[in-house]
């Protein structure tokens, strides 16, 4: 099984970027998925999570701009991302919990410039 992340990138404040994040492989069911971002010498830190049934969590520091959102029948999770601030710029990691295991995803650049 693999996680395969996609659609980081540099934009302007302001701008929009949507990433996306595959899983691959043998897989029975997948539970949980999020996303979580790291900045230089710092800890990971939750974006947003979605429940297989659709249940949705975000950061404070992302509601109201972010989605998180799933294709159940293409294994792909989503995340849009609005209003970009500077300080969204960051390493995107997905993960997912498939049959029970957790997986990562590889980070994917999310740069946004002021």
């Amino acid at each position: 099984v693999q996680l395969q992340a996609s659609g980081g990138g540099l934009v302007q404040a302001g701008g929009s970027l949507r990433l996306s994040c595959a899983a691959s492989g043998t897989i029975f069911s997948i539970n949980r998925m999020g996303w979580y971002r790291q900045t230089s010498g710092t800890q990971r830190d939750l974006v947003a999570v979605i429940t297989s049934d659709g249940s949705t969590t975000y950061a404070d520091s992302v509601k109201s701009r972010f989605t998180i959102s799933r294709d159940n029948t293409r294994n792909t999770m989503y995340l849009q991302m609005n209003s970009l601030k500077p300080e969204d710029t960051a390493v995107y990691y997905c993960y997912a919990w498939i049959d029970s295991v957790a997986y990562w995803g590889q980070g994917t650049l999310v740069t946004v410039s002021s």
